[in-house]
């Protein structure tokens, strides 16, 4: 029996591996580990995907949604709005920088941040909105720069799962004043361990970034600022040069697996497929469905051998770590239903339709009720930032 990976991290690097070996020997050769030329290339290249004037390599996607909120502005005790339906490093950043995190509820069709919770939730307090461009799809960032210009808030991307994503020509990352992004490896850009990135158009932005990161230094041993250590490797910024390269071929082609899993699930009753908005052209980092009996159907998956997954199955007030936000079940009733069906489905730029196939088969038995009961689901692997 086959089995399906969640994402196959190996197929990608095997079509990078030839490019990236003399890149990597140069920098063992020359031990330039830190601050190399690779990393001032890859910072100019990505900054170009995205179409924004500058791009800051940070050491994963939790610091730079740090630094992003520092640089923008945000000071503790301030509120920064974001989507209860979030991986929890979007509210760790917030909360690593002493503000507080204000959790809205989601839209029930695209489980994306609810722009009518955004304007109910704001304060005299708030100091920043937190879109999060979940699961490959756009947040609504026309109604989200609305709100924060109309109440004065600064608003920063979360764009770690939305690599490539684009409304209008306009691409994830060059919304807001600042954005986020990681690139974790299992990210639609991943790096060989863990790294990260700020863009943004304002070029003080830019710098209190850079300077932040670099322990709050303008030169060597002057600190202004308490900051932090966070920066890119120049391997990384090797690995991540070349697979830029080949991002938005990949990206095509997860837009053409999800099209096939739109296609294959229409005639599967019991298993709501996601769907993208007029004009988005979204990247499907994750595609997730919706299913009653979420935990019996995973384990008939898994049992199968593939590697389905769950993102997210607690919100984040619900968490240990959070409970200190005095949120409790009931608050955010749509990100709460949503915990419990969805089921994240194998998609990566090298799944063939075989496989994908064999996916929705297996699914459709576990639906319908044919694939057995549950006696226990593995333990399914998060995305991490």
């Amino acid at each position: 029996m086959e089995s399906i990976p969640l994402v196959d991290l190996q197929a990608q690097q095997a079509e990078i591996l030839d490019d990236i070996r003399p890149e990597i020997d140069e920098v063992l050769r020359t031990a330039a580990f830190i601050g190399g030329p690779a990393v001032g290339r890859f910072e100019t290249a990505y900054a170009g995907f995205t179409g924004t004037r500058h791009c800051v390599g940070v050491g994963n996607g939790t610091d730079a949604l740090e630094l992003a909120l520092r640089a923008g502005g945000v000071r503790p005790g301030g509120e920064v709005i974001l989507p209860a339906n979030t991986f929890v490093a979007t509210a760790e950043a917030v909360a690593r920088i002493g503000a507080v995190p204000v959790l809205v509820d989601v839209d029930p069709v695209h489980l994306l941040i609810d722009p009518a919770a955004v304007t109910e939730a704001v304060t005299a307090k708030t100091q920043a909105i937190l879109p999060v461009h979940l699961f490959g799809q756009l947040a609504p960032m026309a109604e989200i720069l609305d709100i924060g210009s109309s109440c004065g808030a600064v608003v920063i991307e979360d764009a770690a799962q939305s690599q490539g994503a684009h409304r209008d020509g306009k691409v994830s990352g060059s919304f807001g004043l600042a954005a986020a992004t990681s690139f974790y490896p299992g990210k639609n850009l991943g790096a060989a361990g863990d790294a990260g990135a700020v863009t943004t158009d304002d070029p003080d932005i830019a710098e209190q970034v850079r300077m932040l990161g670099g322990h709050g230094s303008s030169s060597k041993y002057v600190h202004d600022v308490v900051g932090m250590n966070s920066r890119l490797d120049t391997i990384q910024a090797v690995v991540l040069s070349a697979k830029l390269k080949r991002l938005p071929r990949w990206n095509g082609l997860r837009r053409a697996a999800a099209a096939r899993y739109g296609e294959l699930l229409s005639a599967v009753p019991g298993a709501e497929a996601p769907v993208s908005r007029a004009g988005y052209e979204d990247v499907w980092h994750l595609y997730v469905v919706q299913v009653d009996d979420r935990d019996r159907v995973l384990y008939a998956l898994h049992s199968a051998g593939i590697g389905a997954g769950i993102h997210y199955p607690t919100p984040v007030h619900l968490t240990k770590a959070f409970s200190h936000l005095g949120r409790g079940l009931g608050d955010f009733p749509v990100a709460e239903a949503a915990a419990g069906r969805i089921l994240s489905l194998p998609i990566f730029p090298h799944i063939t339709a075989g496989q994908q196939e064999r996916v929705v088969g297996v699914l459709a038995g576990a639906v319908s009720g044919t694939a057995g009961t549950r006696s226990g689901p593995s333990e399914p692997r998060g995305t991490r930032r």
